[in-house]
């Protein structure tokens, strides 16, 4: 019983941290997982490249699956990742959507759970072992459906989803940044502001609702608004991705050839990509 399966990671639109609504779009850097299921019990995880990980996310994933869909069934799980671990690029959802889609194709039973089903196992998971605060379904949903989408991530709930064709530049400094450690009580004081930006974000206006949400959240988690200065006005929309450290910046290739230029010359990596429509695969 094994099986393999891959989701994209996503950037930020909106940050659900200060209203619990959010918006992500999926962009072209994936994780792939890859399971082999027994009959015994107990499961173990690793992830590729990166000694002394940490696989809760990815083993709950999995057993939360067997619990539901097979008869608890143990085996291991490891995944690869294009995206840099706590980044800001959603490699948690990531990681747990394509756990959760190999393990129901090692079960048989992948066409029997919806795609949206399928995310809400990730971010139940992802809240029993704490690595998020709020469930992450917006993320989850961008990853698993791909395109943009807007959610209600107290109800798990898709609000608006459609597509967009962006280029995407990516600039992720050497540290890292993790979701779990955000201050939570700074980013709901943006409360007022957020629902504004959501209001941008349903109408449509994805560019301008990042660029806001963008020097918003950089003030509430201490990050240096300069990246985003250097975007403008040259990016269609650039923001602050997850709680940092990465920022996306969304926009045509010409658009966005200058502001490569300019986060070329900081520390850490810069690359160009594009925004991901298809959502998570199983592969065959």
């Amino acid at each position: 019983m094994d099986a393999q399966a891959s989701a994209p990671g996503a950037g930020t639109v909106l940050n659900a941290l200060a209203t619990g609504v959010g918006s992500a779009f999926a962009i072209d850097l994936t994780v792939t997982a890859t399971v082999s299921l027994t009959d015994t019990t107990g499961v173990t995880g690793s992830i590729d490249g990166v000694e002394g990980a940490d696989t809760h996310l990815i083993e709950r994933c999995v057993e939360i699956v067997t619990e539901r869909y097979g008869t608890g069934e143990g085996g291991t799980v490891r995944t690869e990742s294009e995206i840099p671990i706590a980044s800001g690029l959603k490699s948690s959802s990531a990681a747990a959507n394509a756990t959760v889609l190999a393990t129901l194709s090692a079960l048989g039973v992948a066409d029997e759970v919806s795609r949206t089903k399928a995310a809400k196992i990730g971010v139940e998971a992802a809240r029993d072992v704490g690595v998020t605060v709020t469930g992450a379904f917006d993320d989850a949903s961008a990853s698993m459906l791909g395109g943009v989408t807007v959610t209600d991530n107290e109800t798990d709930t898709v609000i608006h989803s459609e597509n967009r064709e962006w280029d995407v530049l990516v600039w992720t400094p050497p540290e890292q940044a993790f979701s779990s450690e955000a201050s939570v009580d700074r980013c709901r004081q943006l409360a007022p502001v957020a629902d504004l930006l959501a209001d941008l974000t349903l109408d449509g206006a994805f560019e301008k609702g990042m660029t806001l949400n963008g020097f918003l959240f950089c003030a509430a988690l201490d990050f240096s608004p300069e990246p985003l200065m250097e975007a403008l006005p040259d990016a269609a929309g650039v923001s602050l991705s997850g709680t940092g450290p990465s920022f996306t910046a969304v926009g045509t290739r010409a658009e966005l050839k200058p502001v490569k230029e300019r986060w070329q010359q900081r520390p850490g990596t810069t690359l160009l990509t594009t925004t991901e429509t298809n959502g998570a695969i199983i592969h065959d």
